[in-house]
């Protein structure tokens, strides 16, 4: 990979991959098993930041700890990395470090010391404010839980907190999901994330898709998709990226970086790195991560060159799925793609930009793929 001592990563991604259970609908990496070793793992981390400080300068403006369920490390050990990351990485230039956190691993004592430590910005796995909904989920918590969660975390002092939500799930009723939409519209979150349940490679909803013991209605997805849009943005919610609103100001800067194709290092086993023209991932296996960062390894699994058309395609992409939409002038090479959405009513033309129109965002990842 190319070292560029010169210009600093501004963003950070920790993947914390422990979880209690796998949730049926999860690809992303976690591990149910490592957790009583963790200080081990903790210690690798620090390791892996360590070997990134002696290649490249880190001025983060945003940190971001994933998973996993980061929030599952008990207090002394969050503190330990924590203190760990503060010694090791200039903070001075950082403006938001969010946590993930589930509702059913967060205590008081959890909160404050988060809060103290530097973290500014919460995103809380609610899912949904229906038990019956969280049981297909999945989830280990219920509604009561994420309700004085929430409650935990404000008393702390948390004024940026982001509330995850996931609708066309079976058995979801179009009430139940617009009860959830009242609910967490009630609490005034500062951001709300709400995800089309979508069916990954590898996870048992897939494997029941395929079976056909569950069925998609993409009727009733769109269906839910434009109530979500419309409560959300009536109660004053921005939808500044499809799945994505908040009050104004509160745009998560991370994901925000990330979509403008902005450079971005990620630590832990799985996480990805993209660096100018490099990209990278770890290794998907906690014991093996470990193994090589305490034996002074590599633990990189995989590596490629990036082409500027591909990064260019890459950022488009995600752009395209902003309420800024992207610059014509980036376009050009798509004109005629571009001129087919436009006649379908995809997208429109605001000025210098070519931005989704409602129909288009709910075909988003249609739109998408001519970039990719």
């Amino acid at each position: 990979m190319l070292m560029n001592m010169e210009a600093a990563i501004r963003n950070l991604y920790f993947h914390i991959p422990f979880c209690a259970k796998l949730c049926p609908y999860c690809s992303f990496y976690v591990d149910t098993h490592f957790i009583n070793k963790s200080t081990h793992f903790l210690d690798a981390l620090l390791l892996e930041l360590d070997m990134h400080r002696s290649r490249f300068t880190l001025k983060p403006q945003t940190i971001y700890f994933g998973g996993g369920t980061p929030s599952a490390l008990s207090l002394s050990q969050l503190e330990y990395l924590i203190t760990g990351l503060r010694k090791r990485v200039d903070l001075g230039d950082l403006k938001e470090w969010t946590v993930e956190v589930n509702p059913a691993t967060v205590s008081q004592e959890k909160a404050r010391l988060l809060r103290d430590l530097g973290v500014n910005r919460i995103s809380m796995g609610v899912q949904s404010w229906d038990d019956a909904v969280l049981k297909t989920l999945g989830r280990i918590h219920t509604a009561r839980q994420s309700e004085k969660t929430y409650s935990i975390l404000r008393e702390a002092g948390f004024d940026n907190i982001n509330l995850d939500l996931m609708f066309a799930v079976p058995g979801q009723t179009r009430e139940t999901w617009r009860e959830t939409l009242k609910t967490t519209i009630a609490l005034r979150p500062e951001h709300i994330s709400a995800y089309s349940l979508t069916y990954e490679e590898d996870t048992a909803f897939f494997k029941k898709l395929q079976t056909g013991e569950l069925s998609r209605d993409n009727e009733w997805d769109a269906d839910l998709f434009e109530l979500t849009m419309d409560r959300l943005c009536e109660a004053g919610y921005g939808q500044y990226e499809v799945s994505n609103y908040a009050k104004p100001g509160c745009e998560s800067q991370h994901n925000s970086a990330c979509w403008n194709g902005d450079d971005y290092l990620g630590l832990g086993p799985s996480a990805f790195s993209t660096r100018g023209i490099d990209r990278w991932q770890n290794l998907a296996d906690t014991s093996g991560f470990v193994e090589r960062m305490h034996s002074n390894q590599s633990p990189v699994s995989f590596k490629e060159r990036i082409s500027p058309k591909t990064r260019l395609g890459e950022r488009i992409a995600f752009s395209m799925r902003t309420r800024q939409g992207v610059e014509l002038d980036l376009l050009e090479p798509w004109r005629g793609e571009l001129d087919a959405f436009f006649a379908l009513g995809l997208i429109e033309y605001t000025g210098s930009h070519a931005v989704l129109t409602r129909k288009g965002k709910m075909l988003a990842d249609s739109v998408a793929e001519i970039f990719v």
